[in-house]
């Protein structure tokens, strides 16, 4: 049994690899050969590496990606943290707001799209990185919610007590008990946030439209030649983006799995 375990998953080990096999490989293919030749190339082209941050500013698509998805990441707990203590522990908004809040991720984004646009540019925002900053942090509180409501379910009640008893307030309570207690899931869920907001599409799209603002997946669709994409430095920019999230995903291993089990379950 053991080396039928040790087959499955390098099986899957694989399947998730090839992708990113693939992508490696048609970042060395010129254009003419990446439809014709195999998976791997005849001949290496390093070419498409400094094409690609020359096509377009490849730099700076990343730099407004990391600011949007950090920011957003950070506006989301900051906001998550108390609201889902205070939905949870003291039964705020009853059974319905906790059904609300999850509700509103079930519709698709693209209904969101034009309110969204002209509040942002009622405020002044629109075309910004705080605009897209403060659509992340609100976009993601659901996920958040979702994922923090387990973790304040299995914080011991008892603890809360004592610390009411001995006089603390309520923002006391958070900062010394709560918070140091839900730290594990507080990272686990500002990592998972921040990688929905670094792959955000849609909105980025609608709500930026200069090249001081615009985030890396939008970036991506700019890679257009003559008559057709340039498959070749549409793949190192790939690579080049995927690399913070992938360093992300293995340094925080254990405490992505933990906020992905432990906080998902009641």
């Amino acid at each position: 049994m053991t080396w039928l375990r040790r087959l499955a998953t390098l099986a899957v080990l694989l399947f998730f690899l090839f992708p990113i096999a693939n992508l490696a490989m048609v970042s060395l293919k010129s254009q003419g050969t990446i439809a014709l030749a195999g998976f791997f190339p005849k001949e290496l082209y390093w070419a498409n590496w400094p094409d690609a941050f020359g096509s377009i500013a490849l730099a700076t698509y990343l730099r407004n990606s990391a600011v949007a998805a950090l920011g957003g990441a950070l506006l989301t707990v900051l906001i998550a943290v108390p609201a889902t203590h205070a939905i949870v522990r003291h039964r705020l908004g009853g059974a319905f707001l906790p059904s609300f809040i999850l509700g509103t991720y079930v519709a698709p984004p693209i209904v969101a799209l034009f309110p969204l646009f002209f509040l942002l540019k009622a405020l002044g925002l629109l075309n910004t990185l705080p605009g897209l900053v403060l659509v992340y942090g609100v976009m993601n509180l659901p996920v958040a919610f979702w994922l923090l409501s387990g973790f304040v379910r299995r914080l011991p009640v008892e603890l809360e007590e004592a610390a009411v008893i001995d006089g603390a307030g309520y923002g006391t309570l958070l900062w010394r008990v709560v918070i140091p207690l839900l730290l594990p899931g507080i990272v686990s869920t500002a990592i998972i946030c921040l990688i929905l907001a670094y792959n955000e599409f849609l909105l980025a799209a609608f709500l930026t439209r200069s090249e001081a603002t615009q985030t890396l997946p939008v970036g991506l669709s700019l890679y257009q030649g003559d008559r057709q994409l340039r498959y070749g430095q549409i793949a190192v920019a790939s690579l080049v983006g995927m690399a913070p999230v992938y360093f992300l995903a293995v340094l925080f291993q254990r405490w992505l799995i933990r906020g992905l089990t432990t906080g998902a379950v009641k």
